[in-house]
């Protein structure tokens, strides 16, 4: 019996130290054209992604947690010229070389889920910079940013060097638009009043390239504060609002992203330069609903997440709701491809909340706290999605 249980205890401490078992690369896919192009890796267990560099039209990505037993290598298409993903220790190596002027806009890990059985590890590429497209009266562009590089960035937009991250700040409401009323207070002018003081503070870190859907006291409809988003190719969208209510009992800071009952909308936003819409001009069209899916999906969940790092921050300087994170239809939120969130600051009914915000110095608190979020957003090297 001494035997069997020494024998028993061996085996125990041999499967204790043995390494864990790591996933498998199963394939990769490519989709999109020259204007965005998407990789896909499919994975059988979780990956952990680290970007190793993005120079001299080559891409190149660390896996860890995932394992190929021997290089695979593919052909190019869109924006690919040619792509392997070669064994290394701890992981794989993901190299892709690209046509000259493209950058990563974003990555980001799928879990298993609507119709996939494992994860999926997915990069987007898209050329650093691209020709204006056309604008109405009011000098918003009419459809999105989707086409290819045919002269030298404009003022505004990335350079190849330019790594900043683009953040939009919508200031809610505007002009002929007062938002809500409390006393002689106006949303508009305190919403304006907060994201003039989130743009000085992102600027001045230098890791941001702040883009402002109104930056004074006009009236901006709300699918042009979308569409600017999204021809600007942002990495985050917030929109600033102040609540009101029938009880001025009523106070606190609540955070909103995108309901999936809502989630329908965005299709309006779709136009046919999209990345998604091309792809499937040439092979099935409804390749082109897939990646849409996929895309808004992740989008969601991105949202999600930034609207969580958000409520974290904001507890600690300001009151919140007892539900603080909250889904809506709200139209700014309907971006496919652009994670926002819509920001109610407290209620203008409530007299502490308006003392809150209409001082600048509690106000600037709020604004650290959102900028803090922020910057968590981006400081992680991966977004994982978790629905």
């Amino acid at each position: 019996m001494a035997l069997l249980a020494l024998a028993g205890w061996i085996l125990l401490l041999a499967l204790m130290a043995s390494p864990a078992v790591a996933g498998e690369v199963n394939s990769v896919r490519l989709g999109g054209d020259r204007t965005a192009t998407r990789l896909v890796i499919d994975l059988s267990e979780e990956a952990t992604g680290r970007l190793v560099s993005e120079t001299g039209g080559k891409v190149v990505v660390a896996l860890s947690g995932v394992e190929v037993a021997a290089t695979l290598r593919g052909r190019g298409h869109g924006l690919v010229k040619a792509w392997n993903v070669a064994p290394q220790a701890g992981g794989v190596r993901v190299t892709i070389d690209t046509a000259d002027g493209v950058q990563v806009r974003r990555r980001f890990l799928l879990p298993p889920g609507e119709g996939a059985s494992g994860f999926r590890y997915v990069i987007d590429l898209a050329p650093v910079a691209a020709r204006p497209l056309p604008t109405d009266a009011a000098g918003v562009q009419l459809t999105s940013l989707r086409t290819a590089p045919s002269s030298p960035p404009r003022k505004g937009q990335k350079s190849r060097a330019d790594n900043r991250r683009i953040v939009v700040i919508d200031a809610g409401h505007g002009g002929h638009d007062p938002g809500a009323l409390g006393g002689d207070r106006r949303e508009k002018d305190l919403t304006l009043a907060a994201a003039l003081s989130l743009r000085e503070r992102l600027e001045r870190t230098g890791r941001y390239r702040v883009v402002m859907t109104r930056d004074r006291d006009v009236y901006v409809p709300l699918e042009a504060r979308v569409q600017i988003a999204r021809r600007a190719n942002a990495d985050l969208f917030i929109s600033l609002h102040v609540d009101s209510g029938p009880n001025d009992s009523v106070r606190g800071a609540s955070v909103y992203t995108l309901s999936e009952r809502a989630a329908g909308r965005s299709a309006r936003l779709v136009t046919k330069d999209d990345w998604f819409m091309k792809a499937g001009y040439r092979t099935d069209q409804s390749v082109s609903g897939i990646l849409f899916d996929l895309t808004q999906r992740a989008t969601k969940n991105r949202s999600a997440t930034f609207a969580q790092l958000l409520v974290d921050e904001i507890e600690d300087e300001h009151a919140l709701l007892r539900r603080s994170h909250r889904e809506a239809g709200f139209a700014v939120l309907l971006a496919p491809d652009v994670p926002a969130v819509l920001l109610e600051m407290g209620f203008m009914t409530n007299p502490d909340d308006q003392a809150f915000l209409a001082d600048p110095k509690s106000r600037g608190r709020l604004v650290v706290a959102i900028a803090e979020a922020i910057e968590n957003y981006f400081r992680s090297d991966l977004r994982v999605a978790s629905r």
